[in-house]
């Protein structure tokens, strides 16, 4: 039995909060808080990414959900959760539709001009996987030429566009279909973050994908707050810092993860 509280939506409410928020102002209308933070934060979150966030018996949950509400809950906000596919949840902060958002978001100096992020929450890397009879791919270097699967928008996709001569990237909104095209033949791998390569090929495609290759592309996820919040980035900062060091973080982790991560000591000195 899972052992984190939740304050999560279920999918059939998630659209009625999210409709009912556009007769206000996006979350931050309702202020609270003595360092003049809102009462509730519209919060966006892709939920094809397993296992950080994705519908459990019309419930969001994941290893994100967890850690989002676990936040809130120490900084005294109220979670506004709103679904969207990755590639819109920086174009959404700018706007002004979200205030927050978690979704595996590798910090980058590019997208650093537009956002602001918290301290990493979680630290990750790129990782290969392909068809369980293919012995021709064993890393990076045999990707050259060949049709990539990843998700759009993402660092996995300007990695592969960047830095592996030849390769067609064939990006995709919900990451369940970059999988289904490896195993039916419209690509030959997956390059993508490593806890969801892993985690899809250990259950969905334990018999028909593995992962090869060694971790690459050491990257840190942060939470993304939309520019001119610095209060609370602040805020959510500390929040990070006190679950790391209370193992409210390590037992979030555990859950997802089978276990503490054997980076924890470097997150909890990012956190500080």
């Amino acid at each position: 039995m899972r052992s984190i509280k939740r304050k999560y939506l279920t999918a059939a409410t998630a659209g009625a909060a999210v409709l009912a928020l556009g007769l206000t102002a996006c979350g931050g209308s309702d202020e609270g808080g003595d360092e003049g933070l809102a009462d509730s934060y519209v919060v966006a979150s892709d939920t094809s990414f397993v296992p950080f966030a994705f519908d459990e018996d019309g419930e969001y949950v994941g290893f994100d959900m967890d850690i989002i509400n676990a936040l809130a809950d120490r900084v005294g906000f109220e979670v506004e959760l709103e679904t969207t596919n990755f590639d819109g949840i920086i174009p959404g902060l700018q706007t002004g539709s979200f205030d927050i958002a978690i979704a595996g978001i590798g910090i980058t100096e590019e997208r650093a001009e537009v956002i602001d992020y918290t301290s990493p929450y979680y630290m990750s890397g790129l990782r290969i996987a392909v068809p369980i009879d293919n012995d021709e791919i064993e890393d990076v270097a045999d990707l050259e030429g060949l049709d990539i699967a990843t998700r759009l928008g993402s660092t996995s996709a300007a990695y592969i566009e960047e830095n592996i001569s030849d390769a067609t990237a064939n990006t995709y909104e919900q990451l369940d279909q970059a999988y289904l095209s490896v195993e039916g033949g419209g690509s030959d791998a997956i390059l993508y973050d490593a806890p969801n390569v892993e985690y899809y090929v250990e259950t969905a495609g334990e018999d028909s994908l593995k992962v090869t290759g060694d971790l690459f592309e050491a990257e840190n996820y942060g939470i993304a707050v939309a520019q001119g919040n610095e209060e609370l980035v602040g805020a959510m900062n500390d929040a990070l810092a006190e679950i790391i060091d209370d193992g409210t973080y390590a037992e979030i982790h555990s859950e997802w993860f089978g276990g503490e991560p054997d980076w924890l000591d470097e997150l909890a000195a990012a956190a500080d």
